[in-house]
């Protein structure tokens, strides 16, 4: 039973970064109807912004996460205004090869100013364990799960309540009406771009601090693409039950079978949604016409 607590905890922690992670692939979508190739690449260098303020310029880790914050929201916003603005009218082959080439961009960006080892940096998370249900838990991953949940829930009221939210969901579901109602299509595309990094910094700075800050990082961002296929692609809800999803498969495959096998199966569940419900669980079925 502590077997399985644990690997629930472990499930669970792994599941909320993918959800973060997800969230900025289901925004950009909703938006813009671009498929991020670069996402992981996104949690890359969202990782290792963190570190340089946090590390390198030795700055306090709430500041340094400001500084984080402020550097995603302008990566966001000049990747969406010189890379993807261009490309409106273009065929959907075009911009999704324009985004593979952003994420080796970013990626050998990356390796030219850090190189390719590992690099530390002290844990913002405590690392000790508590009893929990009669198992012994990691607290930083208790804590990760805590601090998922509140960034996310914190989307969700945005997306609800606020006046860009409500705004980013009239453009999600008509461009053209939203234009009408004087909604700047232009800025909420920036702002999808701009809140998804922001969410992917998040993400890989947890991601880092409960391993290390490296390159494999951005083969995380990999596993996205099963957590948005079966929660839907323009789901926001979606990504939260996908991503807790496949973190409880990888572990629990990898406590109870095999742990090589927990690697394949995100995207063995990737093809079988595919074959049985194309749009996701929660993803909206669309009829096109030809």
């Amino acid at each position: 039973m502590s077997n399985f607590l644990l690997l629930t905890v472990y499930g669970l922690a792994d599941g909320a970064i993918l959800a973060l992670a997800a969230l900025g692939f289901v925004l950009i979508y909703k938006a813009t109807r671009v498929i991020n190739f670069a996402q992981g690449e996104f949690l890359l260098v969202g990782a290792y912004m963190f570190y340089t303020a946090f590390v390198i310029f030795g700055l306090p880790w709430i500041l340094a996460s400001v500084v984080g914050v402020l550097g995603a929201i302008v990566l966001g916003v000049l990747v969406e205004r010189f890379v993807l603005r261009p490309l409106v009218g273009e065929n959907a082959i075009s911009v999704i090869m324009v985004t593979i080439g952003l994420s080796s961009v970013l990626k050998a960006l990356v390796q030219m100013f850090f190189g390719t080892s590992v690099r530390e940096q002290p844990k913002i998370l405590p690392t000790g364990s508590i009893e929990l249900l009669g198992a012994t838990m990691p607290v930083n991953r208790v804590l990760v799960i805590v601090i998922a949940g509140v960034v996310l829930a914190a989307f969700t009221i945005f997306f609800r309540r606020s006046r860009h939210g409500i705004a980013m969901r009239a453009v999600a579901d008509d461009q053209q009406a939203a234009l009408t109602m004087g909604i700047s299509v232009r800025q909420i595309f920036a702002m999808a771009w701009a809140l998804a990094a922001v969410s992917a910094l998040i993400a890989g700075v947890l991601l880092a601090d409960l391993s290390a800050v490296e390159q494999n990082i951005a083969a995380f961002g990999l596993i996205v693409f099963p957590v948005v296929i079966l929660g839907g692609l323009d789901s926001v809800p979606g990504t939260i039950v996908g991503g807790l999803t496949i973190g409880l498969l990888k572990q629990y495959v990898s406590g109870y079978a095999d742990p090589g096998l927990a690697e394949v199966i995100p995207y063995v569940v990737l093809v079988a949604i595919l074959l049985v419900r194309p749009y996701g669980i929660f993803g909206e079925t669309r009829i096109e016409r030809v």
